[in-house]
């Protein structure tokens, strides 16, 4: 396979083959160490989650967190199964988040707590009150159709979103042959990534971005 072929999740597991026990990511701040292998496999259990929940090839999956460990495991989670990463800038106010999540038809979100002085769960319920009454995994927004869940990134519990824990927990309903399955049709050229703009000029526009 030639190097502009491989996918995102190819390369993953290709340098997970061939220097597993390599260290990839480091987070010294949280004494947490990744190698390639390591990394692989929480990917897949990851990927596993997002399955779970309906996420497949093309689905929109954001993430709105700053540099914590599993934004970088959802990316490649994302990438494995052929969903779209719509990345969130931490500084959207509660317009910004709205227009983003409507504009990407975005189906699930993943969020922490917050960035600075803003709190992303509060901001979530306020887009999503339904959020507050419902059970995880069977949100019906109005105002946003296509949002089907909210995944928080860590232990805590909140109303109606799945933690991290939770969302792993359910991916081990999911087979290995789904996994491969859904892999397989993963192509170089599907949209594995959306940025969106700064909007100086008129209202964010989202990039796209293969590999």
């Amino acid at each position: 396979m030639q190097l502009f072929e491989r996918t995102l999740g190819q390369w993953l597991e290709h340098w997970a083959e061939e220097t597993p026990d390599r260290e990839y990511i480091v987070y010294s701040d949280r004494n947490l160490r990744f190698t390639w292998s390591r990394f692989n496999l929480r990917v897949d259990d990851m990927a596993k989650g997002l399955v779970a929940i309906g996420v497949e090839r093309g689905t929109r999956v954001g993430i709105w967190a700053a540099n914590v460990p599993d934004w970088l495991t959802l990316l490649y989670a994302c990438a494995k199964i052929g969903a779209v990463c719509v990345t969130v800038n931490t500084n959207y106010k509660q317009s910004e988040l709205e227009y983003l999540c409507h504009h990407s038809d975005m189906h699930t979100l993943c969020i922490v707590n917050g960035e600075k002085d803003s709190d992303f769960v509060e901001m979530t319920y306020a887009m999503l009150p339904e959020l507050k009454t419902c059970e995880r995994g069977h949100l019906k927004s109005e105002r946003f159709p296509h949002m089907r869940h909210v995944v928080y990134i860590g232990q805590e519990k909140h109303r109606g979103m799945f933690n991290t824990s939770e969302l792993l927990l359910l991916g081990n309903n999911v087979a290995d042959d789904r996994l491969n399955e859904l892999k397989a049709r993963v192509d170089c050229h599907d949209v594995v990534n959306m940025q969106y703009t700064s909007g100086t000029t008129g209202f964010p526009k989202g990039d796209a971005d293969s590999l």
